[in-house]
């Protein structure tokens, strides 16, 4: 009798307190419904579900069960309690360390980067993260070099990938290296999902800082976002916090991450966002409502803050956003 091929990698699956099981299971269904829409019987992943015990981290559940494992990707799946609320985890962290000594790509979903992190390995490295995670992960691993800005980084033999649902883009990611493109276009097509996205930006929002401490800067914030749509000197700004230009600079800054210029930006683009998410005014309109008198200069800084111009933002996330893409069908899976 004829071997079954061996699987092109085996992809383990690091199970931890609290993580997202859905994201586990979705993974698992998705590289096996990969391997079925190849089109070539002879080459599948082999997908490994991990799990801490006693006596270390041992495998609970296997694919295509043989004789010994021989891990190419292992991946920390997102986390369902907040990472301050995450246990740390120096058994699974070297297990991973052990693992990426012996040559296996090490790969992470939302706050699953803060187990990753637990390694040492992101340190001086590029790494992503949810965007409303950055911060915290930035604050406990202050040697990585954080972008946040990226849905999924690539970075050879470590890769990691921002949103809670990221497990799609990062899962879309390795089905194209190591299925190649048409398997993974047609995985998509399959499952209905894009292929993967490369930015965040579109779905980040602006999250204002206010409870920082600091009443002078907080009270010069109050009067940012009632007054957004209107001129608002710096000189103003520090007049109503009662500080200096240059203590108002220090510390508006420091409570609250942003300088005074791109705060403001922050708060008109967000409006904007609001607008053409549940409205239909015109876009020169929108951009006088919220505070640009000059249209070009808001396409400008809507781009730079989302990543899309404000007409293909209100076509991917507007009330009239088109329900289906037409796609043409997708190959007939392998038998």
């Amino acid at each position: 009798m004829t071997p079954p091929p061996p699987p092109v990698a085996e992809i383990g699956l690091l199970i931890y307190p609290d993580c997202q099981l859905s994201a586990v299971h979705g993974l698992t269904d998705l590289f096996r419904i990969a391997s079925d829409w190849s089109g070539r019987p002879d080459r599948h992943i082999r997908v490994s579900h991990w799990q801490a015990d006693a006596s270390g981290v041992a495998p609970v559940w296997d694919s295509h069960p043989a004789e010994g494992h021989r891990l190419t990707h292992v991946i920390a799946p997102p986390s369902i309690v907040m990472p301050a609320h995450m246990q740390p985890q120096p058994a699974r962290a070297e297990w991973l360390l052990n693992c990426h000594a012996g040559g296996t790509t090490l790969c992470s979903v939302c706050a699953g980067a803060f187990v990753l992190a637990e390694t040492g390995l992101l340190n001086r490295r590029r790494a992503t993260t949810h965007w409303a995670f950055a911060e915290q992960l930035a604050r406990r691993f202050p040697e990585i070099r954080l972008a946040a800005e990226h849905m999924v980084l690539d970075e050879g033999d470590i890769v990691t990938a921002g949103g809670i649902l990221a497990w799609t883009d990062l899962g879309l990611t390795l089905v194209e290296r190591l299925l190649g493109p048409t398997a993974m276009l047609a995985t998509a097509r399959f499952l209905l999902v894009d292929p993967p996205r490369s930015s965040q930006r579109p779905y980040a929002s602006f999250i204002p800082r206010l409870d920082h401490g600091d009443e002078a800067i907080r009270r010069a914030q109050h009067h940012i976002h009632a007054h957004s749509a209107e001129a608002l000197p710096q000189g103003e700004l520090h007049d109503i916090a009662g500080l200096t230009e240059r203590t108002f600079l220090r510390r508006f800054t420091a409570a609250t991450g942003y300088r005074p210029r791109t705060y403001v930006q922050q708060v008109r683009i967000a409006r904007a966002r609001s607008e053409l998410e549940n409205g239909q005014d015109a876009i020169d309109r929108i951009a006088w409502t919220v505070g640009y008198a000059d249209v070009a200069a808001f396409r400008k800084s809507f781009h730079k803050l989302t990543g899309m111009t404000p007409a293909a933002y209100r076509q991917a996330f507007g009330p009239a956003r088109m329900a289906s893409r037409g796609e043409s069908d997708p190959p007939s899976p392998a038998p």
